[in-house]
Order: C-alpha cells, then structure tokens, then sequence
C-alpha cells in the first residue's frame, strides 16, 4: 500500500493519522506542491493529494480514502455500527469538510491578506461555536476515537500555526479535548516533519 502525501496539509494529515491509528503499514511518498511524481500524474486524473493505491485500486478523495481503510481494515473500527450513528458521523464529517477545511484551504494558500484575516476570524469562531460540545464526551460525541477525531486533529494541531489563538477560558474543553488526542501514539506518528515544526 502506498500514500501520495502532502507533508503539511490537513487532508493528508487525517488520512495518515487513520493509518497509524490502526497500525497499517505503508510506504509514504511525500509530494510538494508543483513537483508531483509522474506516478501520481498517471494514477490519479485530478493530480491531488491524498491518494491511496492498494494494489490496483486508486483511490484519491480522502473521506473515500478513510472510510475505505476503516472497511478493509475494521480493527479498531473508527466508524460506528449502526446505520444511524454512521450517518451521523458521516454528516458531521461533511460538516467539517464544510465549515473548517474550506478554511484551511484558503489559509494554506498564503494569498488574499483580506481573505486570509476573515477566513481566520471566521474559523476561530466556528472552532468556538463547538466548545461545549467537546466537554461531554472523552472524544468528540463519542467514548472512542472515530473519524470525526481524525478530521478534527490536523485543524486544531495547526491553528497556532494559522495565527489563530482561541480564548484561554472559554476554551478549555476544546484544549482538553486537543491535548487527549495529540498524546495519542497515532497522532505522534502521523505527524509529519513539516507538521512536527508547526509547534516547534
């Protein structure tokens, strides 16, 4: 199995933290924007990262891409069992696709100084929004580690690094919340050196 990955972008991220998260051995290739490897020029027609290749399948939308490694490997299992929670959990996924990874696609972008400050102002409340979300369970809505937590990580890991600091008080659960999953032996060995260096 191989992982054409971006070594600083937070789809990338979310997909390498369920992969070290369920212990999954792969061959990374780190790909930097504007020098991807003619495989993945071949492999995948949008030319993005994350792309898995297993074999002869290709894969390249990384919600495909972790569901996927959560099927074909179902231990531990990272998505509920039943219909209706795994609908929830997809919802929610799409929610933070939505709502902050939009974001962290225009700040990784690094132009628009008018865009970037509101697109800052406006993750910084969204992330807020949920605060009290994240004190009524050990992960986010849930007893275990899911999804949900591998999308949320790569935002939270790189908020300082987007100049965004959250309200000490009023943010407590969330930095709770962050500082349980960061400690996590998945988490530390997602991190790639790119990553590493964002909170020095």
């Amino acid at each position: 199995m191989t992982l054409f990955s971006a070594p600083h972008d937070a789809w990338s991220h979310r997909t390498r933290i369920v992969l070290a998260e369920k212990g999954i051995p792969v061959e990374i290739i780190d790909v930097e924007p504007g020098r991807l490897p003619e495989d993945l020029l071949d492999l995948n027609p949008y030319h993005s990262v994350p792309t898995l290749v297993d074999r002869d399948l290709v894969l390249y939308d990384s919600r495909v891409i972790i569901e996927y490694l959560d099927e074909r490997f179902p231990h531990p299992p990272l998505m509920p069992v039943d219909p209706v929670s795994r609908a929830q959990t997809r919802l929610m996924l799409h929610r933070l696709e939505r709502d902050w990874y939009v974001a962290a696609a225009v700040l990784d972008a690094g132009q628009d100084r008018d865009g970037q400050a509101a697109c800052r102002k406006e993750l910084r409340e969204t992330v807020m929004q949920s605060a009290d979300l994240f004190k009524l369970k050990p992960y986010f809505l849930s007893t275990e580690f899911t999804l949900v937590d591998a999308t949320l990580a790569p935002i939270l890991w790189r908020l300082p690094h987007w100049g965004i600091d959250l309200p000490a008080a009023q943010a407590q659960p969330i930095m709770r919340y962050a500082q349980r999953v960061f400690s996590r032996p998945g988490f530390r060995t997602s991190l790639s050196v790119a990553e590493q260096a964002m909170r020095g």
